[in-house]
């Protein structure tokens, strides 16, 4: 089941948010993830999120997409995307150049690179990439 986010499920959304960015973002110091934990933790009730619940357990959320590395690979990330799609008639989202599975999975379902700048913070590569309704 989708639903939006509810204050009780911040703690488990940040955990999510934290694991994947170390396993997807190995390219980047996991001091930098970890430092940014509990800002994330601050944010997410100020975003538009999404949470991908499976038998009273959130599996992953959307607000980029997360997927908790023990679901992934099992459409959830799909699903979700899919969700947001419905309500929207475009989308924007930056992924790093080196996440190329995130890469490939946006490309795959309609993602276009409108362009490609240097995180500041990381100092990685990372792409602007744009979905619009058709």
């Amino acid at each position: 089941m989708i639903r939006k986010l509810q204050k009780a499920d911040i703690n488990r959304v940040a955990d999510i948010w934290l694991k994947t960015n170390l396993k997807a973002h190995f390219f980047i110091s996991e001091q930098y993830w970890i430092s940014n934990y509990e800002f994330v933790k601050e944010l997410l009730p100020q975003a538009e999120v999404y949470v991908y619940e499976d038998d009273k357990m959130i599996q992953g959320f959307i607000e980029g997409i997360f997927v908790s590395d023990e679901m992934q690979s099992r459409g959830i990330g799909k699903m979700l995307l899919d969700y947001i799609k419905d309500k929207k008639d475009r989308l924007q989202l930056k992924v790093y150049q080196k996440n190329v599975r995130a890469m490939s999975f946006y490309q795959r379902e309609g993602f276009t690179i409108q362009s490609e700048s240097m995180d500041e913070f990381t100092r990685e590569k990372e792409y602007v990439m744009n979905w619009e309704f058709k």
